[in-house]
């Protein structure tokens, strides 16, 4: 099986993602520079990059369910793919409420925007795996 949206052979979603998770891992790299130096600017960057990650996040999940939105339900493929949409929903939600938290005072974030902003890296490591095994199960078909 092919992904549905392709660019010159290329599956979208898997073009498309790279940014939103390299854009929130980063952002709490930010977030614990923030905390070890106590600048400002490194807090306001983590929260851009939240922002736009959020975004991208966004986008990049349309091109994921219409490529899952494909795969035969009842096949272990289809529940990998559920994990894998429903885990990264919660990721999405997990940084939103984090930017959410920061939007008062951005420059100086709450301990709570940071812990959900680390769950939800922590949970992009599951959910990435959960897509490598999709993107290795649909070369394979």
């Amino acid at each position: 099986m092919l992904a549905r949206a392709r660019i010159l052979g290329h599956p979208v979603h898997q073009i498309l993602i790279v940014f939103p998770l390299g854009l929130l891992a980063t952002s709490f790299f930010f977030d614990l520079a923030w905390l070890l130096r106590g600048s400002e600017e490194l807090a306001l960057v983590a929260n851009w990059l939240i922002f736009a990650g959020v975004i991208g996040g966004a986008l990049a999940s349309l091109f994921g369910l219409a490529d899952w939105l494909a795969i035969p339900r009842g096949t272990r493929a289809w529940r990998v793919g559920a994990w894998h949409g429903g885990g990264n929903a919660l990721v999405s939600v997990l940084f939103a409420l984090s930017w959410m938290l920061r939007r008062d005072a951005p420059a100086h974030p709450e301990g709570v925007a940071i812990a959900l902003s680390a769950l939800g890296v922590l949970l992009t490591v599951l959910t990435g795996w959960l897509g490598a095994e999709l993107a290795d199960q649909m070369e394979e078909v």
